[in-house]
């Protein structure tokens, strides 16, 4: 790691867990005329996965932070208009069509590999942008077919080509179809005034370093490398022309930058309380999220189902700028299904009935159902709050475990 140069200042442990909050859209009134465009602009990247409980993680991600949206019109947010375009960043991100020019070194990274995951027949590639130029956009299946009919990564010919091409940056993802990529050429669905590889590698992370410092607020090294997966020697040639402020944090053991705006006035407003996709930026980094919240976060959907602690899907329960437990959520017709439901105490069990309502309305679920509790005697309350909120809903039920 290079030298880092003194701290500008110290903020306390609850300073720079606010500035985070804010800077993530949790904090202060919800930008409601920007929408989920703006959401996505100011944070930069929003996961997306396969895994669909209550809704997909690139829904529940703007619902986290605006309120109850219409589900259709967040996809259309995202894929309507040329706003966005879909890529590598700290996973399979959505990213606003602004910053393409900043991925430029990584699609000159991943053209200079001749190859990757799969063998590509001759001809493969060039075949599949002609077909693209004249009949495009078009799903794999269009294009010949997505797989070989083997297991998971088995891809066809015409499916790998694509990918590459949307590696490559020749292809893009201009929307989803029932969750099937729809590619057409970059020339057709990226703006003129951004579709380039004019930046060299250096201004590309410089760049989004400083994106990553304004969309996290405030972090460590290895948080802001880690929001668009750079590494940290990478990190490390750009930060002091990245515009980011060093600052210590009490109780933080390493080096820390902010960025000026997040400086610039005190965190103050009105807390969201909601349920958070495990794949939102807010909790993206496990070290991260104990450090500001001391909460233990995990994704278990892929643990075996007999070490699972918290559950398949555990969401967390944002609160008062506070983690404060996490549920693992179902849907069964027009009722949510609290499988599992952690609480951090007694102060918990409002805020949780008020998240796991307000979720269940956003689905269209008209009924919540308790199963297991961590904590036993917070069953009986919790069930009494979720009744509350439900009315004049069909009140709360109870699940056949008692604990």
């Amino acid at each position: 790691m290079t030298s880092v140069p003194p701290p500008v200042l110290e903020l306390s442990a609850d300073q720079a867990r606010r500035i985070a909050l804010r800077a993530q859209g949790f904090l202060g009134a919800p930008d409601r005329r920007g929408g989920v465009p703006g959401v996505l602009r100011s944070l930069g990247a929003v996961q997306l996965d396969t895994i669909s409980v209550l809704a997909r993680s690139h829904e529940l991600v703007p619902y986290a932070r605006l309120g109850a949206l219409g589900r259709r019109a967040v996809d259309e947010a995202y894929w309507s208009g040329g706003r966005s375009f879909e890529y590598w960043s700290h996973a399979a991100c959505v990213l606003p069509v602004e910053e393409w020019p900043h991925f430029a070194f990584r699609r000159r990274a991943y053209r200079s590999r001749p190859h990757w995951h799969h063998d590509l027949p001759d001809g493969a590639y060039g075949t599949v942008i002609a077909q693209l130029r004249a009949e495009g956009p078009l799903t794999a299946t269009e294009l010949g077919g997505a797989k070989n009919g083997g297991e998971w990564w088995d891809w066809s010919a015409s499916k790998v080509a694509v990918e590459r091409a949307l590696m490559y940056g020749e292809v893009v993802c201009t929307e989803r179809r029932g969750w099937k990529r729809v590619y057409d050429l970059a020339e057709r669905a990226i703006p003129d005034s951004v579709l380039h590889d004019d930046l060299d590698d250096t201004e590309c992370l410089r760049r989004l370093v400083a994106l990553a410092g304004r969309s996290l607020g405030v972090g460590t090294r290895t948080d802001i490398a880690d929001y668009h997966r750079l590494k940290a020697e990478q990190f490390d040639a750009v930060v002091a022309d990245s515009g980011l402020v060093p600052v210590s944090v009490r109780g933080w053991t390493k080096p820390a930058w902010a960025h000026p705006e997040a400086l610039a006035s005190e965190p103050r407003g009105r807390h969201r309380t909601t349920l958070l996709s495990p794949f939102d930026s807010l909790i993206w980094e496990r070290a991260r999220t104990e450090r500001i919240f001391g909460f233990t976060h995990r994704l278990e959907a892929y643990v075996p189902r007999p070490k699972r602690v918290h559950g398949y899907f555990a969401m967390p329960l944002l609160a008062g700028g506070r983690l404060r437990g996490r549920v693992d959520p179902a849907r069964e017709g027009t009722t949510l299904v609290a499988r599992q439901v952690s609480l951090d105490g007694g102060k918990s069990v409002a805020p949780m009935a008020e998240a796991l309502v307000e979720a269940a309305s956003w689905v269209g679920c008209t009924d919540v159902r308790l199963e297991r509790v961590d904590a036993p005697e917070l069953r009986e309350p919790l069930m009494a709050e979720i009744a509350r909120a439900l009315r004049p809903r069909p009140s709360v039920s109870a699940g056949r475990s008692a604990t």
